[in-house]
């Protein structure tokens, strides 16, 4: 599609009809911070669903709570809204910054999280990120010496959540959607934020971009095209690492050898994949170029490990494994001796309100009292194991004792996995199901009874499985992320 000067709620449904499938005939919510481009969009867009009635319009602004007068900033998004008779619905959220994440990077996903939740199945998240937002979004990931992946930038339809993020104008100059709010006569809210050239992509839109534009005037469309070339890369790239993964793949694992068969070049660019599919953040390149050379070319006996904040990959019996931040930083060394567990309470029915529960935190050995707690937080960063009531459930509550014990392997436990089958050892358990030997110190056990109950959430001792015909049934999850920041709560208004 050619670049427009021109935007309107005309120029607008073309785009949508090439991006959105069935438009107008859809559900869309508009990311709308007040700002002048989401206001223009907003306004378009409600120009379109007053002729198109199946257009099912609203607005989601997410208040950060980063300036004190956000609250106030809120109700002006509201009645802006309201003067475009467009139900709104706002977002309050906490920004919590990770270390080494800046302020912009933590406030975006944020807020992506919010839009995220808020989104219904099969709706359209629509931003009003323009060309001039486009060409910035390039300049910080040159500065950062992105690869392909990087300079791609902001892609145009994307998944998000149960529905998907849609930027219908990022070939639109944010000029043309101030001049169309002008025309409209359309208030909107100037972000102080904006003039705050302490933030890289402020610095970028205020001192660099106008420079460039001086010399060459079409810096910004040459920017975002240079984007539309590294997507298209990109989406080669991605056909070529999913036919060397498919190759190369042993379960969840791959294989050392058929890896090593490949240039260095096309391990690399599987590896990134494969990384992105289990869930990891990119490493730096010379973590990748560790994984893609030294950790390979180790001698088959060995079982080293690349490993960074977000995670890491571990080579052992000829294969390499991912391994979340999780397991990573679990400390392999055994616990203390194990203390006995509190007296029981008496038996009470799972509450339906315990998901509500605040989770508690537990050292190494302490006890699980899952009827009043069904979460419980695991040291070293090893998760959470959450009781779940399941009316398919494989464990049966009736049986259950009400304070149960988490524990670390030590050796030598023992566990009875099907009614009438043998006692099997733990050991035998993990190497029958290929589960690294890294992984196995991370798993918490949990004792009923001082007798095992389940690893995890693989394996229930038979004397605790349900059966036929009873109905309090439940099931152990174990969650393994790591513990983070409760969100902040949320606000509607209407």
């Amino acid at each position: 599609m050619q670049p427009a000067a021109a935007f309107g709620p005309e120029e607008l449904a073309d785009r949508l009809a090439v991006l959105i499938g069935g438009f107008p005939r859809v559900r869309i919510a508009v990311a709308f911070s007040g700002g002048g481009d989401s206001v223009a969009l907003l306004a378009a867009l409600a120009a379109l669903a007053r002729r198109h009635r199946r257009l099912m319009l609203r607005a989601v602004h997410v208040d950060h709570g980063l300036q004190p007068g956000s609250r106030s900033w809120s109700r002006q998004c509201a009645q802006l809204a309201g003067a475009l008779r467009v139900p709104i619905i706002v977002r309050r959220v906490s920004v919590d910054l990770a270390k080494g994440q800046s302020l912009e990077a933590a406030a975006r996903a944020a807020r992506y999280r919010a839009f995220a939740l808020l989104l219904g199945a099969d709706e359209r998240l629509l931003t009003a990120h323009t060309l001039e937002d486009q060409a910035e979004s390039v300049l910080l990931q040159l500065l950062r010496g992105a690869g392909v992946e990087g300079l791609a930038a902001m892609h145009a339809d994307v998944p998000l959540a149960r529905g998907r993020l849609v930027r219908p104008l990022l070939d639109v100059p944010r000029a043309a959607l101030r001049e169309y709010a002008r025309r409209r006569r359309l208030e909107w809210i100037e972000d102080p934020m904006n003039l705050d050239l302490r933030f890289d992509r402020i610095y970028l839109r205020q001192e660099i971009l106008p420079r460039l534009r001086e010399r060459w005037p079409g810096a910004a469309r040459a920017l975002a095209r240079s984007a539309r070339h590294a997507q298209d890369a990109r989406g080669l790239l991605a056909r070529i690492a999913r036919e060397d993964l498919d190759a190369a793949a042993d379960g969840r694992d791959l294989s050392v050898t058929a890896l090593r068969r490949l240039p260095i070049e096309r391990r690399r660019n599987a590896l990134r994949l494969w990384i992105a599919e289990r869930g990891g953040r990119m490493p730096q390149s010379r973590h990748l170029a560790e994984v893609a050379g030294p950790l390979l070319a180790a001698r088959a006996d060995a079982m080293p490990t690349v490993t960074w904040a977000e995670g890491g990959v571990r080579r052992a019996a000829g294969r390499l494994s991912w391994q979340s931040a999780l397991t990573a930083s679990a400390a392999p060394s055994p616990p203390a001796a194990p203390s006995p567990p509190a007296a029981p309470s008496p038996p009470a029915a799972p509450s339906p309100s315990a998901a509500t529960t605040p989770p508690i935190a537990v050292a190494a050995v302490d006890v699980w009292s899952w009827r009043d707690q069904p979460i419980v937080w695991l040291p070293g960063a090893r998760g959470r194991l959450e009781m779940r009531r399941d009316a398919y459930g494989n464990l049966d509550l009736e049986t259950l004792p009400a304070v149960l014990a988490v524990r670390w392997r030590m050796g030598g436990e023992r566990l009875r996995p099907r009614p009438g089958g043998p006692s099997r050892t733990v050991k035998s358990l993990l190497q029958a199901a290929r589960i690294a030997p890294w992984e196995r110190a991370a798993m918490p056990l949990v004792y009923a009874d001082e007798r095992l109950l389940a690893v995890a959430d693989r394996w229930i001792d038979a004397a605790h499985l349900a059966r036929e015909g009873v109905r309090a049934r439940g099931r152990i999850v174990w969650h393994r992320t790591p513990r983070r920041a409760r969100p902040g709560s949320a606000n509607l208004v209407t």
